[in-house]
């Protein structure tokens, strides 16, 4: 055996082999994944279990980073960790999910095939790795020679570009769906401008719209209560959620003072304007 072709076995050899570095990050970074997953399905809130899925997506690009799939790590962290999952995230917290909600299954035999589809899932899991232990694989230098982009696009309308089509198919149904499952159709019909009108004065109070935030009270923000003919505040014109948690500023007494002030200065106009009339 020459030289030359010692090196290059060593170079292949190198090429196929993991280094201590790459196991200790996979093992340390693949549990903590796992975890998170497991963490996913049996958390009992909906927005710790988005987190603990967030955290798992951002291992996963880790993985994809180390693995040389730049594109994949870039796309795993800024679409679907920073964009979707954050989304979710706001919209379970805004919604909220209570424990009012029925567990009931309405649709029959959803938990079987659930179960099924499981299954299968797991037989393709377990044949791709299988498949991929026993058979010789490409290193990174082939499979990104032309670029990473310009691989995987080749890979993704070439040789996957029926499950890639398949894919988007099937999240789009899964928008549409979620749309159709949270749309909620009014139940009864929205009172005009004007059976709100004869409301209140059936009721016999509140006949005008209620003030704005801040009348007379040199400011108009929404935690400033308007201030009445006579100075004293009215809780009407300030929103209830604010009045509850005590933050509502109360400018009455600067109000009062500007109007001292004022009068004053009105008077003292008024005076000057007098005492030049009689001196002519």
């Amino acid at each position: 055996m020459t030289p030359t072709t010692s090196v290059e076995a060593t170079t292949q050899l190198a090429a196929y082999t993991t280094s201590t570095g790459e196991a200790v990050q996979f093992w340390v970074l693949g549990t903590v994944a796992v975890i998170g997953a497991l963490c996913t399905v049996f958390m009992k809130k909906a927005v710790h279990s988005a987190l603990c899925l967030a955290g798992t997506m951002i291992i996963l690009a880790v993985f994809y980073l180390a693995n040389g799939a730049y594109f994949l790590g870039v796309v795993q962290i800024v679409v679907y960790t920073g964009a979707i999952m954050m989304l979710f995230l706001f919209v379970v917290m805004l919604v909220g999910v209570t424990a009012a909600d029925s567990l009931k299954e309405t649709i029959k035999g959803q938990r079987w095939l659930a179960l099924l589809c499981g299954l299968g899932f797991g037989i393709l899991l377990v044949a791709g790795i299988g498949n991929a232990s026993l058979t010789e694989f490409s290193g990174l230098g082939q499979a990104n020679a032309g670029g990473n982009v310009e691989g995987l696009a080749q890979l993704l309308f070439t040789k996957y570009v029926f499950a890639f089509e398949l894919t988007g198919a099937l999240l789009i149904t899964a928008s549409v769906g979620a749309m159709v499952l949270t749309h909620r159709e009014r139940t009864e019909r929205a009172k005009t401008q004007r059976e709100l009108a004869e409301q209140r004065v059936r009721e016999g109070k509140h006949l005008p719209p209620l003030p704005a935030p801040g009348v007379y009270a040199r400011h108009n923000a929404v935690d400033i209560a308007g201030l009445l003919p006579d100075g004293t505040p009215s809780e009407l014109t300030v929103n209830r959620t604010l009045r509850e948690r005590g933050q509502i500023r109360d400018v009455s007494a600067e109000a009062l003072n500007d109007l001292k002030a004022l009068e004053q200065r009105s008077a003292a106009r008024l005076e000057r304007t007098r005492s030049g009339e009689a001196s002519k």
